[in-house]
């Protein structure tokens, strides 16, 4: 069973940096996926409407992230 659990940010006054250095769209066009310069991964939903919101953040990278791939089934 996939539970989904919505993103939520916590930091200071300052949001943590996220130089995006890749960049994907999912093949149903709801998803879109973002590499940084830090090492994290994060996911973020679209909208019919266009609007983007934060889904996911994964950490554990130690370098940058410099290409993203999707998985086939």
């Amino acid at each position: 069973m996939k539970v989904s659990v919505q993103a939520v940010a916590v930091w200071g006054r300052i949001a943590p940096s996220h130089s995006i250095t890749a960049i994907m769209i999912t093949d149903d066009q709801q998803t879109i996926v973002t590499g940084s310069e830090e090492g994290q991964i994060c996911l973020w939903d679209l909208s019919s409407e266009l609007e983007i919101s934060s889904k996911e953040i994964l950490f554990g990278h130690t370098a940058s992230v410099t290409c993203l791939a999707k998985a086939r089934e």
